[in-house]
């Protein structure tokens, strides 16, 4: 079963596009970045990582704090935009 979860850039784009949907919202970078951080905790706790991307950006979010954690949240931002 292929999912976004599958490659790193479908993944990307995904997470891109639903960035857009935020912004046509009305939602602030503050509270894009905050939902970033719950995904990214979401997907720690309870998807296994698909490509060794993934599986790189598991060991960096496991040894962060919670500020580090919120950190690469706000860079994956960046990544996608």
């Amino acid at each position: 079963m292929t999912t976004v979860l599958t490659s790193f850039d479908t993944w990307k784009q995904f997470l891109s596009e639903r960035v857009e949907q935020a912004k046509k919202l009305g939602l602030n970078e503050d509270t894009i970045a905050n939902l970033a951080f719950e995904i990214g905790s979401f997907l720690d706790e309870r998807v296994d990582p698909k490509n060794d991307e993934q599986r790189i950006l598991k060991e960096i979010w496991d040894v962060g704090n919670e500020e580090e954690r919120k950190t690469i949240a706000r860079l994956m931002l960046k990544l996608v935009n």
